[in-house]
């Protein structure tokens, strides 16, 4: 009885942590309101460190002074890049001047709202350091490698299939003598 009450107990608590997940930091790609970036570099010191890694969460609209992280707009020299920097200036419509909290000079890009990821929520101290470490294409296929060797040593052994008209011996050795 205490065990099923246990396992009962158990799958509410993943359910509802999965639930939690799916409405709060389920990534963007999976249709959610996350997105996690790992910070780069000293341009954010102090807010943020090199090797963290923060949520960042897409909002309708951005004002200056918040942190945001923004893709390098199409036709500019690191297009696709995320980048998290601070707002200085300027709005979504002729695009924000941004810059980060330990540079001297203020971003090349002038991103607009398309441009946008979303606003920093929080951040989880070298965690970023984890997730580029796995990005690696070594690491990577290392980790794919070992899923595919745990899956087949996982398996269970196959039954072998008796032939039909195939005799089993029974375990006794036997010697027989044939007559030409």
């Amino acid at each position: 009885m205490i065990r099923r009450l246990y396992r009962v107990a158990t799958v509410a608590v993943i359910a509802v942590v999965v639930m939690l997940w799916a409405f709060t930091l389920r990534p963007q790609v999976l249709g959610g309101p996350a997105t996690f970036v790992a910070v780069r570099g000293t341009s954010m010191v102090p807010t943020y460190q090199h090797g963290d890694l923060v949520v960042v969460e897409s909002i309708g609209s951005y004002e200056v002074g918040q942190v945001v992280a923004y893709r390098v707009p199409a036709g500019e020299v690191g297009a696709g890049h995320v980048v998290i920097h601070r707002i200085v200036g300027g709005d979504a419509t002729h695009g924000f001047a941004m810059k980060g909290d330990h540079n001297t000079a203020p971003d090349p890009w002038m991103p607009k709202q398309a441009d946008m990821v979303g606003i920093a929520s929080f951040r989880l101290a070298n965690a970023g350091r984890l997730v580029s470490l796995v990005q690696q294409p070594v690491i990577m296929g290392g980790l794919a490698s070992a899923i595919v060797v745990t899956v087949l040593i996982a398996q269970p052994p196959r039954q072998r299939r008796k032939r039909p008209g195939a005799t089993r011996p029974s375990g006794v050795l036997t010697t027989e003598m044939v007559d030409p």
